[in-house]
């Protein structure tokens, strides 16, 4: 039986973690947060105290890892049934990541496991290759983008909001540096899939953007 599979890519701060794991719950499918996946062997591979300045031993604890998500209000994630959420938002998780996700054989094992969450009754994956990399075949995609600025000024609310001092300017600069680089990079740049649906979420609410998602299944 065919796994149906609905991929969300775009940039950051365009509301893919929010508009998936609401669609997921509404259709009661499984939830992949590619976004977590570097970072969640960054977290295996010091617990396991192995060097991640070696592909051969970072490939290993990675076909080892088991994941899995909660796709709540607020994400929460499962590294061999202990939950790391608050691990993955630490500088240190951040740094190993990026050590660890330019191995390309940990990169190819990744690449399996993301593969590894197509199970019924469905999938939705949220990230920036969803569509274009790991499931090109998938029969549903969107790619939700928002304009710079206005990605910018959620970020700032969002940091305000927990009273974190913020430069709206300053962030701007960062999305848009991100964004370059994103689509400028070797590997899975960030790019529209052919098949994929266009959603502008700059003037829209969560809940029309989630709306209009749904209303793509068949």
């Amino acid at each position: 039986m065919t796994v149906p599979v609905l991929t969300i890519d775009g940039p950051s701060g365009a509301g893919k973690g929010t508009v998936s794991r609401a669609v997921a719950r509404k259709l009661n499918w499984n939830y992949l947060d590619s976004g977590s996946i570097y970072r969640s062997l960054a977290i295996a591979a010091s617990i396991a105290g192995i060097d991640i300045n070696n592909e051969s031993s970072a490939a290993a604890v990675a076909e080892k890892m088991e994941l899995a998500f909660d796709c709540g209000d607020e994400l929460s994630v499962f590294l061999n049934g202990e939950n790391i959420t608050q691990l993955l938002s630490l500088e240190s998780t951040a740094k190993s990541a990026s050590i660890v996700a330019a191995w390309p054989e940990v990169r190819r094992v990744l690449l399996q496991k993301q593969r590894d969450f197509k199970v019924l009754p469905g999938l939705v994956a949220d990230g920036r290759d969803m569509g274009t990399v790991v499931f090109p075949e998938a029969k549903i995609k969107v790619f939700l983008t928002a304009s710079a600025d206005e990605r910018a000024l959620r970020r700032y609310k969002q940091l305000k909001e927990k009273g974190i001092d913020a430069n709206l300017a300053q962030i701007t600069c960062e999305i848009e540096e991100r964004d370059r680089r994103d689509r400028e990079r070797a590997s899975a740049p960030l790019i529209i899939a052919e098949d994929a649906v266009l959603i502008d979420s700059s003037t829209m609410s969560i809940e029309s953007v989630i709306a209009e998602v749904l209303a793509l299944i068949p």
